[in-house]
């Protein structure tokens, strides 16, 4: 690490909305209800695809990967979050902030390979149903996952690391609620154009690319959905892909507003916003629409409810 950041081993100061003590204390209880909505809707999610085989199917296999996936962002960001919103301590350990900053970066990239992953699933499922499960076998996806998890933890090494040398000249002040790349950009006391492009380059990489494939496979989806003859084909192709383009919607639009303009075109407030949205609500609003608009696995919550009212009810009757 460059010799100019050894003064620079200690504590960061998260600032957060600091100036705004109001707005403190009204997003506290916002975050705790979407901690709350992601921790049970994406751990309900996991549980009932494992628990009922008839969703033991690639596109369930990819879903409990995003619902784990959310749960991980949701336990890198929000307690710490939390701790800087109720109390006056603004600070978090240059340890913390460190494994922060990776892990931030690393679970954001893998999750725009996974979204262009599960539009691939979506692709084969529609266009070629009677090869989906020969193709889209559990090898095949069990090499997806891998490679997408490997190739962002690369991307994360690669930027952090980048950013982490350069020399900040003592400043330990993050106009941010979190150890985020921008934010440690901006306290860095040289040029950091280089970094900046590379930020820039990779984001093309990580966020453009998967978006273009998104949106070759919805095109074929969509051809496909339009020439089938059967009503009920339609509508299930529909509500399935359905969920999976509203999540995709959500989370490009955000990520792509954020990484992928000027460094100085928003106002802080404005990043920290956004940043708040694409880390607190987007996980929690990925449970509720694969929910409410997959009728598979609202037919699985309603039976595992059922079987647990069941149980319950012979419970206590065995007891009387």
């Amino acid at each position: 690490m460059d010799q100019n950041n050894y003064s620079s081993l200690r504590d960061f100061i998260l600032l957060g909305f600091s100036d705004h003590p109001k707005l403190e204390m009204v997003l506290s209880g916002v975050v705790t209800i979407f901690y709350l909505i992601t921790f049970v809707g994406n751990t309900a999610i996991i549980l009932v695809s494992l628990l009922d085989s008839h969703l033991h199917t690639p596109m369930y296999f990819f879903l409990r990967n995003l619902s784990f996936l959310d749960l991980c962002f949701a336990n890198t960001i929000i307690p710490q979050m939390l701790v800087n919103l109720w109390g006056s301590d603004k600070t978090i350990s240059f340890v913390g902030c460190v494994i922060q900053l990776y892990v931030y970066m690393w679970l954001g990239s893998i999750e725009c390979l996974l979204l262009a992953v599960m539009s691939y699933d979506r692709f084969i499922a529609i266009c070629k149903p009677l090869h989906y499960l020969v193709i889209m076998n559990i090898h095949l996806c069990l090499k997806m996952i891998i490679m997408v998890w490997s190739i962002s933890l690369a991307c994360s090494l690669v930027l952090c690391t980048l950013t982490l040398n350069l020399p900040r000249c003592g400043n330990n002040i993050l106009n941010h609620f979190l150890c985020e790349l921008p934010a440690m950009l901006k306290i860095a006391c040289v040029d950091t154009t280089a970094v900046e492009m590379s930020v820039f380059a990779l984001g093309i990489v990580f966020v453009l690319m998967p978006l273009f494939l998104i949106l070759i496979s919805y095109g074929y989806i969509a051809r496909a959905v339009l020439r089938m003859k059967s009503k009920a084909g339609q509508r299930k192709a529909i509500n399935t892909c359905g969920s999976h383009l509203t999540v995709v919607s959500v989370f490009y639009g955000t990520v792509t507003y954020m990484y992928l303009q000027p460094g100085n075109s928003a106002s802080k407030d404005q990043g920290k916003f956004l940043t708040l949205f694409y880390t607190i609500i987007t996980p929690s609003l990925n449970p509720l629409i694969y929910t409410l608009r997959n009728k598979d696995m609202k037919d699985a919550l309603k039976k595992l409810m059922k079987v647990d009212y069941k149980s319950t009810k012979i419970n206590r009757n065995w007891k009387s």
